[in-house]
């Protein structure tokens, strides 16, 4: 499932939205400010005019001398500043408003929020009045005022910083959406990244990155690329190893075989002959002693049986004379025959295994050997289902067929042997050398299964890789 917060693309797209929204109100802070700078300016400059004017008419007044003076008169200054909200008066010394104009009142289209209102007005004090002096004769007969409507002051912010916020809707979704498929462009590799990753963890050290643009994903690449090929030739060194090994481990099965059926064997069988003479002297000179020598005869014989067991196991049949098939129906039948007359093993075939390679053949027995082992001795399975098929299958690098192996039981888990020792851990390092693959998996009502896929190489490599190991 999808994370956002995992998403490296959504999470840089947020932090540039929340920039570009700092940004956005800085640049909605500074129009404010800057608007009410000029309305300050606009309004000290008309009180300037206003005041000049006004000391002209009275100059004027005291050179014609006219009994009826016009004063004061701000027609012509207001007809030529005056703007909706804009109030123009002059204000004598005594505090009296002689005369004033103001500009129409705000359109009710432009009414803004309270908050607006109360948080511009609590900043920039609107309405503010700027003041000028009016001099006659070197003393101050008055001043000329000019202010703002609060109100028009507030609607013109309120209107400036809607038509930012009208900006900011439009442009920020389009900045976020282009700068994630930037990000989303740029990383893109990390697929490749991640498909190489995974690649490498399904055991495919072929993978390798190609090059990148970037410099960072570049280094990234070198490193993989050489990692990649430090454990391919790592796990190829070991694959060898095992293979000698396993290779020195069969070998010296087959001696110790040889040796205990030459040596050991031979000399129980001379415990059996003479404790057959021992038995026929006896029953002529001393009958007394026919128990004791029937009593050797018995134990050498047991020992003789126990000793074909052990070099069954040391040595089995041979696999390549007999087939795979054949002698892993021997293997079950052996079992089968230790049950006391209750199955507890199955086989089934399928595909032409005999164009198996004798390598792959002789340690496929030697898996299923040691599984059964395992299953019956240490899991204490009553029932164990073997699969063995070739068909056409992805194993093999080349894309050739594959041999797979599938063993299931009803044992119990749990017991260290079977997950350790030479149990699981030698099949592993069997399969491993045969370049396939191996699982285990514990079901979930009690009882596993054991799968193996082998590659089947062209005929002749495997054997001839083993011979040269050994």
């Amino acid at each position: 499932m999808w994370d956002h917060r995992s998403d490296l693309k959504v999470r840089l797209m947020l932090r540039v939205a929340a920039v570009s929204a700092l940004c956005f109100a800085a640049i909605s802070a500074y129009f404010l400010v800057d608007a009410d700078r000029s309305v300050r300016a606009r309004t000290n400059a008309i009180a300037e005019v206003a005041a000049k004017t006004l000391e002209l008419q009275q100059n004027k007044i005291q050179w014609v001398n006219n009994p009826r003076p016009e004063f004061p008169d701000l027609d012509n200054v207001a007809t030529a500043v005056i703007t909706p909200g804009l109030c123009l008066a002059f204000r004598a010394s005594d505090g009296d408003i002689r005369q004033r104009f103001c500009g129409g009142a705000p359109n009710e289209d432009s009414a803004q929020p309270q908050i607006f209102a109360a948080f511009y007005r609590s900043l920039f004090d609107p309405g503010r009045a700027a003041t000028r002096p009016v001099m006659s004769r070197g003393a101050i007969i008055g001043e000329a005022v000019v202010w703002v409507d609060p109100a028009v002051l507030t609607a013109g912010a309120w209107h400036e910083a809607g038509r930012l916020m009208t900006v900011l809707a439009v442009a920020l979704p389009l900045l976020c959406a282009l700068v994630y498929a930037a990000l989303a462009r740029a990383l893109r590799p990390t697929r490749l990244i991640r498909s190489g990753l995974e690649r490498i963890a399904a055991g495919d050290l072929t993978a390798r990155l190609p090059p990148f643009d970037l410099a960072e994903l570049s280094t990234i690449r070198d490193v993989f690329n050489h990692l990649a090929e430090s454990l391919g030739t790592a796990l190829s060194e070991r694959s060898e190893l095992t293979r000698r090994l396993i290779a020195l481990q069969d070998e010296e099965r087959r001696h110790l075989a040889r040796e205990l059926h030459d040596e050991f064997g031979q000399s129980l069988a001379a415990i059996r002959a003479l404790a057959a003479s021992a038995r026929h002297t006896a029953g002529q000179a001393c009958p007394a002693m026919l128990a004791e020598c029937d009593g050797i005869a018995r134990i050498a014989t047991d020992m003789m049986e126990t000793l074909r067991g052990a070099l069954f196991r040391l040595r089995p049949p041979d696999v390549e004379e007999l087939g795979l098939a054949a002698s892993l129906e021997g293997l079950v039948a052996g079992w089968n025959g230790r049950s006391r007359g209750q199955p507890r093993f199955e086989i089934i075939f399928s595909g032409r295994l005999e164009h198996t390679p004798a390598a792959v053949s002789a340690n496929l027995y030697r898996i299923v050997q040691e599984a059964l082992t395992n299953a019956a001795k240490h899991a204490g399975a009553t029932r164990v289902m073997l699969r063995l098929s070739m068909g056409e299958g992805d194993a093999h690098p080349n894309g050739g067929a594959a041999i797979e192996l599938d063993i299931e039981d009803d044992g119990r888990l749990g017991d260290p042997a079977v997950k350790s020792g030479m149990g699981l851990l030698g099949m592993r390092e069997r399969v491993a050398a045969l370049g396939g693959r191996l699982s285990f998996e514990a079901g979930q009502n009690g009882g596993s299964t054991l799968r193996v896929v082998i590659p089947v190489a062209p005929s002749g490599q495997h054997g001839a890789t083993l011979g040269r190991a050994a």
